[in-house]
């Protein structure tokens, strides 16, 4: 590979970024299945299109890394967490989003502070598109707060039992 025109440290972000963008995709679109099992056929389709999204990240990260003449690599996958029931679930992915944020704030931070604009300004595109995810992941969880709790679970729990019958 070509030797890395950039800084140590951003080349350490951008795996990490690599890295929790590849655990979102496996996350969200194990979600987008799950609550399909349930029946929450547009909770899944939301899921799946938040992959989508997640996916388009990574690939920017890879071009971004290729750019900078560097191998992509994401060290690690984090585990999927998973809930009993779609606010559970929300609620751990608003935690992840919450970690993405951190991370490309940091990131971009530490970019201005090395004088690398275009990584500063890479990081700050994706900080914003996730910052937008974790504002509709909010909303979605106040949405959700207005079903009582019982009538969310029951839904879950009626589709559990449907989905037991086919198989």
């Amino acid at each position: 590979m070509f030797a890395a025109r950039s800084d140590e440290k951003v080349l350490g972000y951008l795996g990490r970024a690599l890295s929790l963008e590849l655990s979102a995709v496996q996350q969200y679109s194990t979600q987008a299945r799950l609550v399909a099992s349930w029946g929450l056929s547009e909770a899944a389709a939301s899921l799946r299109k938040e992959a989508d999204e997640e996916l388009k990240h990574a690939d920017r990260i890879i071009e971004r890394m290729l750019a900078i003449g560097v191998a992509p690599g994401g060290s690690q996958l984090r585990p999927v967490k998973l809930a009993t029931d779609l606010s559970g679930l929300l609620l751990a992915n608003q935690q992840f989003e919450a970690d993405v944020i951190q991370l490309y704030g940091s990131a971009s931070r530490h970019c201005a502070s090395v004088g690398d604009h275009d990584s500063r300004v890479f990081f700050e595109e994706l900080l914003k598109e996730e910052q937008q995810h974790l504002a509709e992941l909010d909303a979605w969880l106040q949405q959700l707060q207005q079903i009582p709790r019982k009538q969310e679970h029951r839904v879950a729990q009626t589709a559990q039992q449907r989905n037991r019958g086919r198989r």
